[in-house]
């Protein structure tokens, strides 16, 4: 399937590009890091993800890709894009501030967000990323992971998964918006996708967001 780029509602109807942020919460709201809210974080896909990622992809599907396939991919930035999803533990602090305009890096390198469902709110600057646990604290746990292919006009959604354990507070969407808001900012056109005809659930999301059917391939996976 497939979906135009579009003027996307809410959160990614433009492209930003700070290499870290956090979502800016209304007046009285508890969503900085500094409150002690537990908190979830977008981050590149690295080399060093990439055995997380596959137990991860493990407990997401029942043929995960090999974790030489990831790493493959990873060696080709200009063609592939990856990001993890952490749940961040509490206490975390939030960084140093940076000003919106200085970064010119991906289009998300690392975003903070607090747990739960998660609201429309617009993306503020903070910080950066990784730094946050290079200080001898356990490494936030890796529950999702999301990657695409692009080229030419086009980008193509190869993976988006989400721990069970953590599914059902729409995290599975924030990991589409951010392909969809990666793709805009490398100029493409069209977005496009394969996903079960039995996966209901996946589907609604995907017609939200524009994509419509362009046909079906049979025993495209190998599990059916």
């Amino acid at each position: 399937i497939r979906s135009r780029m579009p003027n996307l509602p809410g959160t990614v109807a433009r492209c930003y590009r700070p290499e870290m942020t956090t979502l800016r919460g209304r007046p009285g709201d508890r969503t900085s890091a500094d409150a002690g809210e537990p908190l979830y974080r977008l981050d590149i896909m690295t080399q060093d993800d990439v055995p997380e990622v596959s137990r991860v992809e493990r407990r997401c599907f029942a043929n995960p890709w090999p974790a030489s396939a990831y790493r493959r991919e990873l060696q080709n930035p200009a063609q592939n894009f990856y990001v993890v999803l952490r749940a961040m533990q509490a206490g975390t602090p939030a960084g140093p501030e940076l000003d919106n305009g200085q970064s010119q890096g991906h289009a998300a390198q690392s975003e903070l967000l607090p747990r739960g469902p998660l609201p429309r709110r617009s993306l503020l600057s903070i910080g950066r990323g990784r730094q946050q646990d290079g200080d001898g604290r356990e490494s936030s746990p890796i529950i999702g992971f999301a990657g695409m292919w692009l080229a030419f006009d086009e980008a193509h959604v190869t993976t988006i998964g989400v721990d069970p354990s953590h599914r059902g507070l729409g995290l599975g969407e924030l990991l589409l918006l951010c392909m969809f808001d990666e793709a805009v900012a490398r100029s493409a056109n069209w977005l496009t996708l394969e996903v079960r005809v039995t996966n209901a659930a996946a589907q609604a999301l995907y017609r939200k967001y524009g994509f419509t059917s362009h046909g079906t391939r049979k025993r495209y996976y190998s599990d059916n």
